[in-house]
């Protein structure tokens, strides 16, 4: 590898090329071992992550998290412990967390916490260390079924797992620091510059509302779906879900869907992971693959799916 002293050149491609520089650096580095073998295979995490800190991303995503709660329990939004969906929504999370690990071995140090809002939004998200809410609008508005709602837990899980937020915090912050570069020295960058880590941390918009690319939504299914599947949810609930949401979002997509690929690109994509998962699945059932009974949903208008 080049020493930075050869990568000296005047001007902003000097700076281009030094932040080229140091993500090599990071990518060389970056060798964290994938879920390799059964399953659904994906590539390695974004080396892009790791000009973030991430024990300080994790620490403002549970201080939003804290804020949401206090904010949804002054208006009497936040759903009890002792809520049925609650209790329903936790239970899952129970079969579901254990095998995160295998995805992200930092995983096993989360916090993990799971909680329901009161709301019309049709929304879930997972927010890095495992700070997981869900909504009421998409509980209720969509009647999902447990393997249903184990599938968009295990999607948002993912985006945790995978680091998704902490991706796009350094984008963000990249992005937003861009006009600085010319005054930020190669020490500076190496060392995660204050200004550059402010601006990632931050976001620049709230760690709830984190709109990912379509690759990472479309990695986000992949992966939720082994997730699901090891956890004992039939993953062809996924198919059904999306079906569902085609019917529900036919005039204005809901906000889960905001950023997300087309629903029947997904639903050819999941189809595609199906070979992959039903095995984990029907080994967690204790039964043969062939004799598992074809998914049923509880919409009439959504055909069993095998």
């Amino acid at each position: 590898m080049q020493t930075m002293s050869k990568c000296r050149l005047p001007g902003r491609l000097a700076i281009l090329l030094t932040l080229a520089c140091a993500l090599g650096a990071a990518q060389a580095q970056a060798r964290e071992p994938e879920a390799a073998g059964e399953g659904v295979q994906v590539g390695k995490m974004s080396s892009l992550r790791n000009l973030v800190p991430q024990e300080q991303l994790e620490a403002s995503a549970a201080q939003q998290y804290t804020a949401m709660k206090q904010q949804a329990q002054q208006q009497n939004a936040l759903m009890p412990d002792s809520h049925p969906q609650v209790r329903r929504l936790r239970a899952i999370a129970d079969k579901l967390v254990p095998h995160a690990v295998r995805w992200n071995p930092h995983a096993a140090e989360w916090k993990w916490e799971i909680n329901l809002i009161a709301s019309k939004d049709v929304n879930a998200f997972c927010m890095p260390g495992g700070k997981i809410a869900f909504y009421t609008g998409l509980l209720d508005g969509l009647q999902l079924t447990d393997d249903e709602a184990a599938i968009v837990m295990g999607h948002e899980i993912a985006h945790a797992l995978r680091e998704h937020g902490r991706e796009r915090a350094a984008k963000s912050g990249l992005a937003n620091a861009g006009a600085k570069l010319a005054g930020i020295g190669l020490a500076a960058i190496l060392g995660i510059d204050a200004n550059l880590t402010t601006a990632a941390t931050g976001l620049g918009a709230n760690l709830t509302m984190l709109k990912f690319s379509r690759d990472d939504e479309s990695e986000a299914d992949v992966v939720g779906l082994d997730i699901a599947a090891r956890a004992g949810y039939d993953p062809r609930a996924g198919v059904a879900l999306w079906q569902k949401m085609g019917k529900s979002s036919q005039n204005a997509p809901p906000q889960w869907l905001s950023s997300h690929p087309a629903g029947q690109n997904r639903i050819v994509e999941m189809r595609k992971q199906l070979p992959a998962v039903m095995p984990l699945y029907a080994r967690t059932k204790g039964v043969p693959q062939k004799s598992l009974p074809p998914y049923r949903s509880n919409v009439k208008d959504i055909a069993p799916i095998s």
